[in-house]
């Protein structure tokens, strides 16, 4: 009997490539360290920066980790993970990207070599986990306990996160408003500091210098005043947001009306205004001077604010009205009739103000404001935008300070004691975890290796001092 033919039975698309075993393994490892070893040259103050021209020819010019990688529209699905873990460092901490992404690099080239001496990837796990939990431990001890009355240890974290960033000239300022926006925002109870960066709100116009950015104790938004005849300037703002329009609604049925009377016309329009000064009316008697909405302002009440003098700005962002809502005290109100004088908020000044180009509305000198504004300027677009990337990265580092309360040494100093006190740790264990615990005290190295090979330095002479400092008890080196 003539043998079957056995038909190929396809459980994925004909065509696809399937990596298995080592093969797989080592794919992997190689397209991590490919994305670290692309941002591994940014690193540290003489780091350099990268130019990324993207499919439409715009260019970004910038040593942020998280920025370059976002840029890069990474595909293969392993270092797609490292970008995430780039990603989640600037969600939880605002800067560091660079660092976690050139250690988790180091850490899998480390794991390549214990995987070619046949140790199971289980046991590198067990041991890289083990040395993990070691290492909180040892950052904790070495940590020096900060408050937000520390203000100097505050300025110089700020100041570090700016160093070799395009705020550089510009950073002993820029560090002292990323402090203050900081603290001014913060909530403090009992237990703990709340801080919220979502009420800093940064925004950028090109013009002016670095030097003019300035920290405003209220909001800034890109709006104007609906009518030429409206003030400039209102002092002593009382502030009413509305999160509706101020006009007349259109029926939701597509209705018709005959008018077989011509007089009967003028009474349908006379109705509208009236319907109209209602609503400024109501807003004028509930004390308020300047008026927010969301939503549009129909021309003619517009007119009516004018003449009784009242500020107003229509299409504000719902982010922005909530902003507004935290920096000046005053409830967003959806109804105009539930408006009263206990839903205003109140600031010192609100004025128009042209800003380069565009008229802009600050609200400024708000008491105990809980949302403030950052106005970065600068010369030209990529300057203000690496600008606003610095000033990010150092609000993310002050807020992530006080709320943890602690601080470690830069330049590689807390890496190195992480290694030396590493090894220590591996020499009492046994077993095969022990060469894991190893591996990520050596990979700790890369971090001081990396800012001295940036700088133009020999990085064996660099550390061979800070292992002979480190060893003599000297955990900052």
């Amino acid at each position: 009997m003539a043998e079957q033919q056995v038909q190929p039975i396809f459980i994925m698309p004909e065509g696809t490539q399937r990596n298995t075993g080592k093969n797989a393994q080592r794919t992997n490892i190689m397209a991590a360290k490919l994305v670290a070893e692309t941002v591994r040259t940014t690193l540290g103050p003489k780091g350099m920066d990268k130019m990324l021209v993207d499919s439409m020819g715009d260019v970004v010019i910038t040593n942020d980790g998280v920025t370059i990688l976002e840029e890069m529209n990474i595909e293969h699905p392993s270092a797609k993970m490292i970008v995430e873990i780039a990603k989640t460092q600037e969600d939880e901490v605002g800067d560091g990207t660079t660092t976690a992404v050139v250690i988790a690099g180091e850490l899998l080239k480390k794991a390549e070599d214990l995987l070619d001496q046949n140790i199971h990837p289980t046991v590198l796990a067990k041991g890289y986990r083990l040395a993990s939990e070691r290492a909180h431990e040892i950052l904790n001890n070495m940590a020096h306990y900060i408050t937000e009355k520390d203000t100097k240890i505050l300025k110089d974290i700020a100041m570090t996160a700016m160093t070799g960033k395009g705020a550089e000239s510009s950073k002993e300022k820029l560090s002292e408003l990323a402090v203050e926006s900081v603290r001014t925002v913060a909530e403090k109870n009992d237990k703990e500091t709340t801080i919220d960066l979502e009420n800093i709100k940064i925004e950028k116009k090109v013009g002016e210098s670095v030097d003019d950015s300035e920290l405003i104790q209220g909001i800034v938004i890109d709006k104007e005043k609906v009518h030429s005849g409206m003030p400039n300037v209102i002092r002593g703002a009382r502030i009413a947001l509305i999160d509706s329009a101020i006009e007349i609604k259109s029926t939701e049925m597509d209705a018709k009306i005959q008018i077989s009377d011509p007089s009967k016309m003028q009474e349908f329009l006379d109705m509208e205004e009236n319907m109209l000064k209602d609503m400024v009316n109501k807003i004028e008697e509930s004390g308020a001077n300047v008026v927010f909405s969301q939503k549009g302002i129909d021309d003619m009440a517009q007119h009516y604010l004018a003449k009784k003098g009242i500020f107003g700005a229509r299409r504000v962002k719902k982010s922005d009205l909530e902003k507004l809502s935290k920096a000046t005290g005053a409830n967003i109100i959806t109804k105009i009739d539930d408006l009263t004088k206990n839903d205003l908020g109140s600031a010192g000044v609100v004025e128009e103000t042209k800003v380069g180009d565009e008229d802009m509305t600050f609200i400024r000198e708000c008491k105990n404001p809980k949302a403030v504004t950052l106005l970065i300027r600068g010369g030209t677009a990529h300057v203000i935008d690496e600008v606003k990337r610095a000033m990010e990265d150092a609000i993310g580092d002050v807020a992530a300070s006080l709320r943890n309360g602690g601080v470690v040494a830069g330049a590689g100093a807390p890496e190195m004691e992480l290694a030396r006190q590493l090894r220590k740790y591996a020499d009492s264990l046994s077993g095969r975890e022990q060469l894991a615990v190893q591996a990520f005290a050596d990979s700790m190295e890369v971090i001081p290796r990396t800012l001295a090979e940036n700088a133009g330095l020999d990085p064996i002479d660099v550390l061979t001092e800070l292992k002979a400092a480190h060893d003599k008890g000297n955990k900052w080196a």
